[in-house]
């Protein structure tokens, strides 16, 4: 079928999305599984992911676990390190794509703060020609009523959209609405399937 446009995940596809691993830089493996056997780090993001605000919500749960409450505190004031480097890669195959003239949206659960701390780190995340990031949208993957939201406003057929994303979930709805997909396990698969779609010619 014809793909009337390319739909990106941002984190862990276009950017590397590795709580843990600064974590276990900054205060170590051992001390770091005990703070996230502990307290839901990634409950506390998928609030902000929805709509909560990033610092409130990051400094609230931090008053709640005082024990860690230095530990919680950077995932706010040291995000950009949790969040990155970029994966160069991708960032060539969604410049590829847009030189070749194929509509590419962003389709990513990302709190509103967050992603204005992310903007100007990275500054391909303003080329898209839609974006549809969950904090504004108020809704997250992988509920059904962000991909329905995506479908009613950017006017492509659900089976003409190509969505990759690196969570199996994700994936599942969007193929179960009719969606193209690409379970994103590193970029050279994705620019392998971009190049099989014709989409990406070999060179690019």
């Amino acid at each position: 079928m014809t793909i009337g446009a390319v739909v990106f995940d941002i984190g862990n596809v276009l950017i590397e999305w590795q709580p843990e691993r600064h974590y276990d830089a900054v205060i170590g493996r051992a001390r770091r599984e005990a703070l996230f056997a502990e307290v839901d780090l990634h409950t506390m993001n998928d609030a902000i992911d929805r709509g909560g605000d990033f610092r409130e919500t990051v400094m609230a749960c931090a008053d709640r676990h005082p024990d860690w409450a230095d530990e919680i505190r950077l995932w706010h004031d040291s995000w950009l390190r949790l969040a990155g480097p970029a994966i160069p890669q991708s960032v060539a195959a969604l410049r590829g794509l847009r030189d070749a003239g194929v509509p590419v949206f962003a389709l990513s659960n990302f709190g509103v703060g967050t992603f204005a701390v992310a903007e100007p780190e990275y500054p391909f995340l303003a080329e898209f020609d839609r974006r549809y990031i969950s904090g504004h949208m108020g809704m997250a993957k992988p509920d059904h009523d962000i991909y329905a939201a995506l479908e009613e406003d950017c006017g492509v057929p659900p089976g003409q959209l190509l969505f990759t994303d690196d969570r199996a979930d994700n994936i599942a709805v969007a193929a179960a609405r009719g969606w193209q997909t690409h379970l994103f396990e590193g970029p050279e698969g994705w620019l392998a399937r971009l190049r099989a779609e014709g989409l990406l010619t070999a060179a690019a």
